[in-house]
């Protein structure tokens, strides 16, 4: 049985990471899940000193969501600065990435040595964050001596990563979906003054705000959100 230690004697590892993914789906929002993920990998993964989460963007832009410390933070921006490295492999399609030794690693050799010369660090574990719909990024782990990870970490991380892709997946829709939600309230309140002031009808008013967000290049709900705050429509007088 796979166990790790405390302070009170040996801890089932399959216990406490069903306690880690039982603590992910509990929190409320996307940075609350990424930061519990990262503090907790450093916990549950034998070897690793640092964690961090990089975020996948739409057009493939690459941030760091979270960070256990400035070193991992640092090693991820030396990553998106120089194209190069685990956790972009990671983020790709290569799944899992696993250096034991930066000092003589061939695949990002700029990277590598920097991360060796100026972090300190000497070993690497990246797992792409992934659902079936969705690329959401990579878990980044980080030690500093070499030869850190042996397979048994490299699973407990493939399995946190796992649980944490469909964690964040989910908070984001629900924050997606909330986001429409205070969108098509706004927007709704905003045609509900207009149709007040103006006689108009729903479809009415909501031309009349599509009109104006292409004229003036700004979002819909912003506009809709001025109509509401200023009880008026951009741009138009009213005396």
């Amino acid at each position: 049985m796979l166990g790790v230690m405390d302070a009170d004697g040996p801890i089932d590892l399959g216990e406490r990471v069903a306690e880690v993914v039982r603590a992910l789906h509990a929190e409320t929002g996307v940075q609350d899940t990424v930061d519990r993920a990262v503090s907790v990998a450093t916990e549950v993964v034998q070897g690793c000193d640092h964690a961090s989460v990089s975020l996948m963007h739409p057009e493939r832009r690459m941030e760091t969501l979270a960070a256990t410390s400035e070193v991992c933070r640092r090693g991820d921006e030396l990553q998106y600065e120089l194209q190069e490295g685990p956790c972009l492999d990671a983020a790709g399609s290569y799944d899992t990435v696993r250096s034991a030794d930066l000092a003589r690693e061939t695949r990002w050799p700029s990277w590598s040595s920097r991360a060796v010369r100026e972090l300190g660090v000497h070993s690497v574990l990246s797992f792409r964050l992934y659902t079936a719909t969705d690329d959401l990024g990579a878990l980044n782990l980080y030690a500093e001596p070499a030869e850190a990870f042996d397979d048994a970490a490299e699973g407990v991380g493939y399995a946190l990563a796992a649980h944490v892709a469909v964690a964040m997946a989910g908070k984001r829709n629900l924050d997606y979906a909330n986001m429409a939600l205070v969108n098509r309230t706004v927007i709704g309140q905003a045609e509900g003054m207009l149709m007040e002031r103006y006689q108009m009808t729903a479809d009415q008013a909501f031309r009349v705000l599509a009109r104006v967000s292409q004229q003036e290049n700004v979002k819909l709900r912003d506009i809709a959100a001025y109509v509401v705050r200023n009880g008026r429509v951009p741009g138009v007088r009213t005396d």
